[in-house]
């Protein structure tokens, strides 16, 4: 089974994916794999490098995440040229990952998937990762510096709740929730699909 992940920033998505590898599931982390492929010596930088120029790269070797957030946010030009780049690259890991599964379910962890939907036709199911538009912001403020305007126009460049909602095959509401009740959601969710998976089998 292929299970596609997704959420906004600050909904809980990457606590949920690794609850979900805890539960048997073989963990695709789109994020993860674009930071290795942009760290020093990572396969995409001297691609960007050439693209977009050294100013976008740090000292070390390694993207200048600032640097290019600042290139591509609100330039849609600009921010396909990168993805031009990091998707063929993301695709060949993942085609490694569902390789080495060897017939285990895969989880997707795709910030983005409301946004590019061919997804759809790749995953089984898709599950949400939601929250209040209030408990995102307070939750990336205080983990990450930013302010809350720049949280919030990052919000406003993804998908909307109601657009991610929309998608799902199933929507974990996290909000109020502790770890132990949200593994539960989680726990409950992969052993319904488990099953669903088995009667299809049969």
């Amino acid at each position: 089974m292929k299970i596609g992940l997704t959420g906004g920033i600050g909904s809980g998505k990457s606590t949920v994916a690794s609850l979900f590898e805890a539960c048997g599931a073989v963990l695709f982390d789109a994020d993860a794999v674009s930071r290795e492929l942009t760290a020093a010596g990572g396969a995409a930088v001297a691609l960007i490098a050439e693209a977009f120029g050294t100013g976008v790269v740090t000292p070390e070797g390694a993207l200048d995440r600032a640097a290019m957030r600042r290139r591509v946010f609100g330039d849609e030009a600009q921010r396909r040229r990168l993805e031009g780049i990091l998707h063929p690259l993301i695709a060949q890991r993942r085609e490694q990952v569902m390789a080495r599964a060897a017939g285990r379910s895969v989880v997707f962890d795709i910030p983005l998937l409301t946004e590019s939907p061919a997804w759809r036709q790749r995953v089984d199911r898709i599950v949400v990762v939601d929250c209040l538009e209030a408990t995102q912001v307070a939750r990336v403020v205080a983990r990450s510096g930013l302010t809350e305007d720049e949280v919030r126009r990052i919000m406003a460049s993804q998908a909307s709740r109601a657009q991610r909602r929309a998608v799902a095959d199933a929507v974990i509401f996290n909000e109020g929730l502790d770890l132990q009740e949200l593994d539960g959601e989680v726990r409950h969710l992969w052993a319904h699909w488990q099953a669903c998976e088995t009667m299809l089998r049969l």
